[in-house]
């Protein structure tokens, strides 16, 4: 049930960003997550879309640098400590946490939250378990 991700490496420069966002959108396609952290030498554009395949192959056409990553995509209720209940299921199981990122969707009282972590299987399991919804690239797509 692991949702794909795009890692893209860009350059810490001006219009690097707007540059991948125009391309993908000249090529319909939709970007549903995301998020971006810098280093001293490049910046990290982590993406979800509607169509990981067709932007990957496009990226890669222009020259950028891809990984694509499974991650894990959890439902959460948006009031204060959901996202807390989450993360001490994942620690009461021991599943390491290596970075995590949320939006929110305009319709819904809920959140969504993107988590990387070490073992998705295990962290999938460990949130079900305890009651959490998992979201796939559909459900993404759909709000």
């Amino acid at each position: 049930m692991a949702i794909k991700q795009l890692t893209i490496f860009v350059e810490n420069k001006q219009g690097a960003v707007v540059s991948i966002t125009d391309t993908l959108s000249k090529h319909n396609i939709n970007l549903r997550a995301l998020s971006i952290a810098e280093t001293q030498d490049f910046g990290i554009l982590r993406l979800i879309v509607n169509d990981e395949e067709n932007a990957e192959k496009i990226l890669t056409q222009e020259g950028y640098l891809i990984k694509i990553t499974d991650v894990v995509g959890v439902k959460i209720s948006d009031e204060p400590g959901k996202l807390s209940e989450a993360l001490k299921i994942l620690d009461k199981n021991k599943i390491n946490i290596e970075y995590l990122y949320a939006f929110m969707a305009r319709t819904e009282k809920h959140a969504y939250v993107v988590i990387r972590v070490e073992d998705n299987n295990a962290a999938e399991a460990a949130l079900t378990n305890a009651g959490f919804k998992l979201i796939t690239e559909k459900d993404i797509c759909k709000l």
